[in-house]
Formats: structure tokens, C-alpha cells, sequence
């Protein structure tokens, strides 16, 4: 019984270190076959109680990397680079260029006199006709009667009158009465060693004399000159803008002076600059002088007497509105009396001008129409040429 006992307890004590054994071999077989943790690729889900939803919560990304920039270097701002000079178009032959715009205001004279002057009869009636039709034209009392005069003898001693011969007879009288053999040059060169040239621009307000100024600078540059501005109009901040922008467009300099400054300080620096310089020619812009104001008109003398400190004056043109007919020979009388005016600018002679008014100023400054505005172009100021502008006068 013992023995069997015995028996019963070692199989059971075997049978517990087998169970034991198979237990211990299995879990370490276990620990060499996990793989490691995969790294999470879904989203995460979030489980909620019983009775709520379920969302899924995305894992926040990591914030991109910038690459560092390298600092930022300051550019230098663009250089502005001075606009192109223009060409001035050839003072030679404009007005001959120019003569269509010319004859558009004033071919109606020229027609009508052809016309009075082809009658079968000139009887008187006939006569003070043509004498009407010319004192019309601006021409003034004293020319007209002397223009009747001079066509009365001619036609006379001419006889038979055919269209050709009345044209030329009309031609040359008008040529005599303007005068073709006046020196109508403006003088803007000294002989070398003598200084710049010194040319003064006078006038009223409104007849476009900064303007002409500018224009004028162009028609000496066109003719081979050297020109410094002078911009002795202070009392316009604009006028000096102007004659600065018409010289920068053909290489000429301006000097200005602050806005209310001395006009005679200015010009008179102006002149100092250009013989400095070597430049051939100083134009000065005064001021546009109401005639009727004496302050005004003194001062305007003033500026030419602080000017002649450096020398004589070589021109003082006086810019005329054509337009404005004899009302304009009221303010030449004035202008006359207080500087010595050398020629005559007319402007806007293309308009509703009458041609006579060339006559007429003439006669009453006794000097010459040097140069005549025909347009609102930078080239349409020219040299006034008599025989063109008789052809557009006539018709020719």
C-alpha cells in the first residue's frame, strides 16, 4: 500500500515539472518574436460612453522648416536719366512752311483788293472802297492813304489792267510800304572775346511772351547759338517752370531765382552766368508789365539797367498780341518810353489777326517785325520773311 503511494506521488511530481518546463520554453519563444511598436499611421480614434459618437482626431503636424534667407542688401535707387534733346526744326524758309496758316486769316484782304482793283470803272466810290478795306486790315490811317496814294498813280499810267498785272502791282506796293530791305535780323552773337549776347523779352500779360521766350531760345539753338535763360519773371512761380522746361528740351540752362525775388538780381546773374560760360547768348523773361501800372513799367527799366552793368544790351523785343490790332500800338507807345525797343515778336498772327498790323507797328515804333508766332507747335515761331508774307497776304 506504501508502495504504491509512493508510486502515485512521483508521477504527479513529474507531471507538474513538465507542465512547468513546457511553460517557461514557451515564453521565452514568445519574447523573441514580438516586433517592435509600428509608428502610428491612422488617425487616432477617441471612444466615447456608450450612447455618444466616435470622431477621429488627427495628430497635429510638426510646423514646416524655413531655410534661412540670406539678409536682404539695399539697391540704390535707378539714376533718372535726362530726356533726349530735341532737334529745332531750320529757322531757313518756316515761314514759307508756315504760309498756308497765314494766308487762312489774312488771304480775304488780298482778294478783296484784287477784286475792287479789277473793276471796268474805279471811279472814287470804287477809290474809298479799297481805302475802307485797308483800314480794316489794321494797316492804320496814315499807311492806307498813302497805299491809295501810290496804286492810284500806278494804275493810272498802267492802263489796261489784267488779273496778272494788278497781282504784281498789288504785290510790289505792299512789299514797299512793310519794307523788303530792313535789317530784321535779331542780333544774338558778339564778336568772339565780347561777351554773350544779351536779348530782353518784354511785354503785357496774356500775349503769350514766356511762351515766345521759350519758342525763341529754340530758333537761336536751331541756328547754331549757345543760349542761357535768364527767368526774370518772379513774380509767376509758373513762368520760370515753363522757360525751364522749354530750355531743358534743347540743352540750354535756366537761372531762376526764388518766387518774389529781384528780377533785376536775376537777370543780371543770368547774363553773369553766360559769360562765365563762353555762351553766345543770354535771353531774359521780364515780367509781363501792365502797361498802365508806372511802378511796373520803372521796374522794367530798372532790370535793363542792372543788366548793362555787364554791357550794352543788344535787343529788346516787345512781344505784340496780333489780335489785338491798334490797341496794340497803345502799349508799344508805352514800352517805347521807357526802354529802347529794338523789333517787334508778333503772336497769333495765324488767328483772326488782320496782316496790316505788321504795317502798322512799324510805322509807329520804327523798327522792324523781326519774327511772327504762327501756331501753337514749339517750331511755329519764324523769322518774318516780307516777300512770304505778302504771297499769303495776296494769295499768291
Amino acid at each position: 500500500m506504501e508502495i504504491v503511494i509512493i508510486v502515485i506521488a512521483v508521477v504527479l511530481a513529474l507531471a507538474v515539472i513538465g507542465v512547468l518546463g513546457n511553460y517557461l520554453v514557451s515564453g521565452s519563444r514568445a519574447r523573441r518574436q514580438v516586433p517592435p511598436p509600428a509608428e502610428p499611421t491612422a488617425p487616432q480614434v477617441e471612444e466615447r460612453p456608450a450612447g455618444g459618437t466616435s470622431t477621429a482626431t488627427l495628430a497635429p503636424e510638426a510646423p514646416p522648416v524655413e531655410a534661412p534667407t540670406a539678409p536682404s542688401v539695399p539697391t540704390a535707387p535707378p539714376v533718372p536719366t535726362a530726356p533726349p534733346l530735341e532737334v529745332p526744326e531750320p529757322t531757313a524758309g518756316r515761314l514759307v512752311r508756315l504760309r498756308g496758316r497765314l494766308a487762312r486769316s489774312n488771304s480775304a484782304v488780298g482778294k478783296g483788293l484784287l477784286s475792287l482793283l479789277s473793276r471796268d470803272k474805279l471811279d472814287e466810290e470804287t477809290w474809298e472802297e479799297i481805302e475802307d478795306l485797308l483800314l480794316t486790315s489794321d494797316i492804320g490811317v496814315a499807311p492806307t492813304q498813302e497805299l491809295v496814294e501810290r496804286l492810284r498813280t500806278r494804275v493810272r499810267v498802267l492802263g489796261s489792267r489784267t488779273p496778272d498785272e494788278l497781282r504784281n502791282l498789288l504785290r510790289e506796293e505792299l512789299l514797299t510800304l512793310i519794307g523788303p530791305d530792313t535789317d530784321r535780323t535779331v542780333r544774338s552773337l558778339r564778336a568772339e572775346g565780347e561777351g554773350p549776347a544779351v536779348v530782353m523779352v518784354v511785354g503785357v500779360n496774356g500775349v503769350g511772351k514766356t511762351t515766345t521766350t521759350g519758342k525763341l531760345a529754340r530758333v537761336l539753338v536751331a541756328d547754331g547759338r549757345t543760349v542761357v535763360l535768364g527767368a526774370a519773371d518772379t513774380f509767376r512761380a509758373a513762368a520760370a517752370d515753363q522757360l525751364q522746361t522749354w530750355g531743358e528740351r534743347v540743352g540750354a540752362t535756366t537761372v531762376r531765382g526764388p518766387e518774389g525775388a529781384d528780377p533785376a538780381s536775376v537777370a543780371f546773374d543770368a547774363v553773369k552766368q553766360a559769360k562765365e560760360n563762353g555762351v553766345d547768348t543770354a535771353l531774359i523773361d521780364t515780367a509781363g508789365r501792365l502797361h498802365t501800372k508806372v511802378g511796373l513799367m520803372d521796374e522794367l527799366g530798372k532790370v535793363k539797367r542792372v543788366v548793362e552793368k555787364h554791357g550794352p544790351v543788344d535787343e529788346v523785343l516787345l512781344v505784340l498780341d496780333a489780335t489785338t490790332g491798334q490797341n496794340g500800338m497803345v502799349q508799344a507807345r508805352v514800352f517805347r518810353e521807357v526802354v529802347d525797343i529794338t523789333g517787334i515778336v508778333l503772336t497769333k498772327l495765324d488767328g483772326t489777326a488782320k496782316g496790316g498790323i505788321v504795317v502798322a507797328v512799324q510805322r509807329e515804333l520804327g523798327v522792324p517785325v523781326k519774327l511772327v508766332g504762327l501756331g501753337e507747335g514749339a517750331d511755329d515761331l519764324a523769322p518774318f520773311e516780307p516777300g512770304a508774307f505778302v504771297d499769303a497776304l495776296i494769295g499768291q
